[in-house]
């Protein structure tokens, strides 16, 4: 990361900024019903694409590739041999946006011969940007208001989140069992972006770097326990042992 210059740094949390608030101004002033129509094109990350998701990792496209390497969920890897390969989810939550339930966003991350240096998750709902740069500090930026905020800080969490808890009924039935309260919102990294916010977040099945690296990067001074197809977040060291025990049940 020491071949990095200040420039690159600077330009490029700039140019992430203006890449989502290009999708957000799309989504507020743009969209229309020809958007939420299935492409039948299967992305790499295996998924049909809607038309709004290619629209949005264009976008994404045009205002990073000069900075690395393009790893995205639509077209897969786009290299150019730099040592820099930007990895993005541009629509984080399809089916949530296809749904109209106002819990959908974008992640981005930056790695440097293998190691993620960048985490940047948006809530394309709220405007905000949650990211965490070349070991700063984590920062939120509003696209809406155009500027830097510093959150209310509730101290107190009252539920947990289980992603694809749909899909493992018998993992569901465990927790609650063990009188553990939870929801399941549909957009991975979001959630793992907000760990803070929760008791932890769990996330069961494949582990995909478009949906986790970001996140993962931002909430990397929290508990995670991570194989290769349980990943767990928590801020509370008491919990996090608590989940993991209730999982191996």
């Amino acid at each position: 990361m020491n071949n990095l210059t200040a420039s690159y740094k600077n330009n490029f949390i700039e140019a992430v900024i203006l890449a989502n608030r290009e999708l957000h101004t799309y989504l507020n002033t743009n969209l229309s019903l020809n958007d939420y129509e299935y492409t039948n094109i299967t992305g790499f990350g295996g998924d049909n694409s809607l038309k709004i998701d290619l629209i949005a990792e264009n976008i994404f496209i045009k205002h990073l590739e000069k900075f690395g390497n393009i790893y995205s969920e639509e077209c897969g890897l786009k290299s150019s041999n730099k040592e820099c390969t930007i990895i993005i989810d541009p629509l984080d939550g399809s089916n949530n946006f296809y749904s109209q339930l106002p819990y959908y966003g974008t992640s981005v991350a930056l790695q440097y011969n293998g190691d993620t240096i960048c985490g940047f998750v948006t809530n394309l709902v709220s405007g905000i940007i949650k990211y965490r740069a070349f070991d700063d500090k984590i920062k939120y930026f509003s696209i809406i208001k155009d500027k830097y905020f510093t959150p209310i800080n509730i101290l107190k969490t009252k539920i947990s989140i289980f992603e694809k808890a749909y899909a493992y009924p018998k993992v569901a039935s465990l927790l609650s069992r063990n009188g553990i309260k939870f929801r399941s919102l549909g957009a991975v990294a979001l959630s793992l972006s907000e760990a803070t916010n929760y008791d932890f977040v769990l996330y069961y099945g494949i582990i995909r770097d478009f949906d986790v690296l970001a996140a993962l990067y931002i909430c990397k001074d929290l508990y995670i326990y991570k194989n290769d197809n349980i990943l767990i977040v928590s801020s509370n060291k008491e919990k996090f042992n608590l989940i993991k025990e209730v999982i191996n049940q």
